[in-house]
């Protein structure tokens, strides 16, 4: 990759705090970003207000930057590109590659796993409704910079997928595929539980005739009990008064456990993280 135009992110949402899943989410793309020499951007995806934490989008703030993470250029927040994503919406539009859809999610799993375009051709439709994209591409593998050529689940990524939902809201795989387009991100990083996910918004890419960038999954932060790090299950937020300790086991999570010698220092453990991040980048 072209190391003066590297440009990567790290797009948590604001429904609450971050947790140690978070920070080695932020951790690996700072590094990545910095060994690239290029930008690392903060974008909070804030496009679903019911699930917004009030207080969430500082705390995140606050947190990495007593981590020393610190992004460049201005915060991005989703929720002010809403103009981006209708003109996205009405692009598809246009090429005829969407269409409104009333299911449920509860009448889908009685069908199966996933949609099978039941509302496709339907002439009727009730309100209220959602829109779906119609998926002319079944992304069965993806190259991922750590874990190589990748098989996906290909019943998933042809699924013509939610861009719009029925509370009007825009959907996941449409705001961060837009956000990416217009911010010209050149690597997404991100955990291994959205490998699927990448795949579907790969096809989002394709369909809008824009280069896929490069993707890095990292391994995920597991609980005892093998349950991931995350808001739904109540994973604990990074305590502030152990930012060194912190760093270091998310470097740990990283592959990339810290020499003893190493100084207990916020910015000594970031500088030995980035040399030996670069060491071990194939």
């Amino acid at each position: 990759m072209n190391q003066t135009s590297y440009i990567g992110r790290f797009a948590p949402s604001p429904s609450g705090p971050l947790h140690m899943g978070s920070l080695v989410t932020a951790l690996g793309s700072f590094l990545q970003a910095k060994v690239n020499n290029g930008k690392w951007l903060l974008r909070i995806d804030d496009i679903d207000p019911p699930r917004i934490m009030a207080g969430a989008i500082e705390s995140i703030q606050v947190t990495l930057k007593a981590h020393g993470l610190i992004w460049d250029d201005d915060v991005i927040l989703q929720s002010q590109n809403s103009q981006y994503y209708e003109h996205i919406l009405s692009q598809l539009s246009r090429q005829n590659l969407l269409y409104p859809c009333e299911c449920t999610r509860a009448q889908i799993k009685a069908i199966g796993e996933f949609y099978s375009g039941t509302c496709r051709d339907k002439k009727q439709i009730q309100a209220p409704y959602s829109l779906r994209i119609k998926n002319q591409f079944n992304i069965s593998q993806i190259n991922d910079v750590r874990l190589g050529q990748l098989e996906v689940n290909s019943n998933a990524t042809q699924e013509d997928f939610i861009v719009r939902r029925k509370d009007g809201l825009y959907a996941y795989h449409l705001a961060s595929v837009a956000d990416d387009i217009n911010l010209g991100v050149t690597e997404i990083v991100r955990g291994e539980d959205l490998i699927t996910a990448t795949a579907c918004q790969w096809a989002l890419f394709k369909t809008l005739g824009k280069a896929l960038p490069q993707c890095l999954h990292l391994p995920l932060v597991r609980s005892a009990d093998g349950r991931k790090f995350s808001k739904q299950n109540h994973a604990p937020a990074l305590n502030l008064n152990k930012t060194e300790e912190n760093l270091i086991v998310a470097l740990d999570h990283l592959n990339l456990p810290v020499p003893k010698h190493i100084p207990q220092q916020t910015q000594a453990i970031l500088d030995w993280a980035i040399q030996a991040w670069a060491d071990s980048t194939p």
